[in-house]
């Protein structure tokens, strides 16, 4: 009998240890969600004021010895950057993973010898899929792709932001401009990969749970500068990026939209009105994304000849094969990542 009981308490005692991990577990991938969405719409703006409050008290001194840093490393961006392979594998990035969850599939080898560009689709809201797949080790893009360096490519404006620019840079982000671009795939030798979300802030303005639509019939800029530079095209395709945040969608010729689009034209991002579930209750609206899968694949590589000023015939020729790709990767793994088999991507 005593027995018996001891065996039961014992039980119990483990299923409440497991149960305590469990929550421990969720609370530590909430967190680390959080933070990442703090750094995505604040962090920039905070840092600043930060350093522009510390100029007025008496440790005014550190900041102008940052600011000095500053002027000093303010092209480092456009040169590479400066990634940390300790910021990479920091264990918070995989509480990220682990709260969505979040899978990168390889559906082929990439050479060494080569350089790419990978286009990444959908944007979404914040792009969570390309970041962690390729701006942490996560999951496992090093080990996946061996002898690969991804750099994903973001706004320019967020490396002119003091403190964010380091954060960012330490993860592999590079600014998503021509100077950036050229250093990597002509000055950094090969196996660099610059994944660049192709539809930009047009296309998360279209974005919404259900919905697969892609913003590319008028990209064509990434396939010049692949062709410049001999760069091999990846499509890389994100299941459920859209479905984490549900979004306010104003049709077009709306006053919602016309803001939008101004914002857009002149500071690079549109303003979305979106939420997603609260810090304490997934039954309430809040700013941290829904936790739905999101399986990123990356598809095969586009051979791609290096042409010094390509023609306008020849960019839209590659375009048309690239865009060909990437509807055929959405369809062969659609219905394996829980899409219908008559769903269609939509491409604008």
């Amino acid at each position: 009998i005593f027995l018996g009981t001891g065996s039961s308490i014992l039980s119990a005692l483990q299923d409440l240890f497991w149960l305590s991990k469990s929550k421990v577990e969720k609370q530590l991938q909430i967190i680390s969600v959080l933070q990442w969405v703090l750094t995505f719409l604040i962090m920039g703006i905070a840092c600043t004021l930060i350093l522009m409050y510390i100029l007025c008290t008496d440790c005014w001194a550190i900041a102008a010895l940052y600011l000095a840093w500053l002027v000093f490393d303010w092209n480092t961006p456009k040169k590479g950057g400066r990634r940390s392979q300790w910021v990479r594998n920091w264990a918070i990035w995989r509480y990220f993973r682990d709260y969505f969850p979040i899978r990168l599939v390889k559906t082929h080898n990439l050479l060494t010898t080569r350089n790419y560009i990978f286009g990444y689709h959908p944007h979404g809201i914040m792009g969570l899929g390309a970041f962690c797949n390729f701006s942490t080790e996560a999951t496992g893009v090093s080990q996946k792709f061996p002898g690969i360096r991804p750099y994903l490519a973001t706004l320019a404006g967020n490396f002119r932001m003091p403190i964010l620019r380091d954060y960012l840079m330490s993860g592999g982000i590079c600014p998503v401009n021509r100077d950036s671009i050229d250093y990597i795939l002509s000055k950094n030798g090969t196996g660099n990969a610059i994944i660049i979300v192709v539809g930009g802030a047009a296309e998360s303005l279209n974005c919404t749970p259900g919905k697969n639509s892609v913003t590319l019939k008028n990209r064509k800029g990434f396939v010049k500068l692949a062709l410049r530079h001999g760069a091999d095209l990846v499509p890389v395709y994100s299941f459920g990026e859209n479905e984490v945040y549900k979004q306010v969608i104003f049709e077009e010729g709306s006053w919602g939209r016309w803001v939008q689009k101004k914002f857009q034209k002149h500071i690079g991002f549109a303003p979305c009105i979106f939420h997603g579930r609260g810090l304490f209750s997934s039954n309430t609206w809040g700013l941290l994304p829904y936790p739905k899968p999101i399986t990123t694949v990356v598809g095969e590589p586009i051979t791609i000849p290096k042409i010094d000023n390509p023609s306008q015939k020849e960019v839209d020729f590659y375009h048309s094969i690239y865009v060909d790709s990437l509807i055929k990767l959405f369809d062969k793994y659609k219905s394996k990542f829980g899409l219908p088999e008559a769903e269609v991507l939509e491409v604008n």
